[in-house]
């Protein structure tokens, strides 16, 4: 299993800039190539977009894995290269809210209005599958498990495993929140137990609170103490917040490697840019060996 690219990492809304370039400005979209050749996309943000330069050279079905249908997590499909393509089979996995299936989310700004072509007019062969994905990646050696995140509107965290590797995807998710509780924490600690990367939504400081408290984004310092408690190997801080400057990126980084300096769990941390790639490859002692190509900072 190969984290092939991290193509957005930001929250919210594109942050293109000087103070945004080196870990990016594109919002959420991860790519995983699975040791079988399966093309797995968490999300479609912006980042979406250049994601499609690459996919569109290959012919194999493409599965998106969506989160939830808000805006910055659907935006760049649009402009998604295999969606042009004739016949090119692509599953969108998403859940139903009242009725209203996300993928209409997706379709809706493809009406001809906010965009110049209509959703009817697209060659390619999008299907909208809204019940668990485990049972159809099953058949292809992946297994994955879906988990309520605590966000307004809901959403789904998901956990997908190949071959004894693992990889936790939960962004838009508040580990404290004020009011209901779809997920408790020690439920998130369950879910995360010995993963080998954890991306997890860390868009908040304690410097925003409690302004944006209930807003259904995570502290760094819960994201760290998560990682602890659920025995992480390697942690990847996601969804940064839009006004967050590189160097105040660079600064949670330090500050992380003090805060696990000692600790059993994570190994590896890393506050996830654009362009970063982890490869999980499966040793013989049923441990995984993790290799990070990350850019130069």
């Amino acid at each position: 299993m190969c984290i092939r690219d991290s193509y957005g990492v930001r929250g919210s809304i594109p942050s293109p800039g000087y103070n945004t370039y080196r870990y990016g400005g594109n919002t959420s979209c991860v790519h995983i190539e699975t040791a079988g050749g399966q093309d797995l996309v968490l999300d479609a943000g912006t980042g979406i977009r250049n994601l499609g330069k690459r996919l569109v050279e290959k012919d194999n079905t493409i599965n998106i894995l969506l989160s939830h249908g808000h805006w910055d997590h659907i935006q760049g499909y649009p402009f998604f290269m295999p969606i042009y393509q004739p016949d090119r089979q692509i599953r969108v996995y998403t859940r139903s809210v009242q009725g209203h299936e996300q993928i209409c989310t997706l379709f809706d700004q493809i009406d001809g209005a906010n965009f110049p072509v209509k959703a009817a007019e697209l060659p390619s062969r999008s299907e909208c599958i809204t019940e668990d994905c485990a049972t159809d990646l099953a058949s292809q050696n992946i297994n994955v498990r879906r988990i309520a995140i605590n966000h307004p509107g809901g959403g789904y965290a998901y956990r997908i495993e190949e071959d004894g590797a693992s990889c936790a995807y939960i962004t838009d998710n508040e580990l404290e929140p004020p009011g209901k509780v779809s997920t408790t924490y020690d439920q998130w600690v369950e879910f995360c137990e010995g993963v080998d990367i954890l991306i997890h939504d860390a868009q908040y400081l304690e410097s925003d609170m409690p302004h944006k408290h209930g807003w259904g984004h995570s502290l760094v310092s819960q994201v760290r103490q998560l990682a602890v408690d659920a025995r992480v190997r390697c942690l990847v801080m996601f969804h940064h917040d839009p006004d967050r400057t590189d160097a105040e990126i660079d600064f949670i980084r330090k500050e992380n490697e003090h805060f696990f300096k000692g600790k059993r769990a994570p190994s590896i941390s890393l506050c996830a840019a654009e362009n970063m790639q982890i490869k999980l490859t499966p040793q013989k002692n049923n441990n995984t060996r993790i290799e990070v190509d990350q850019p130069d900072y």
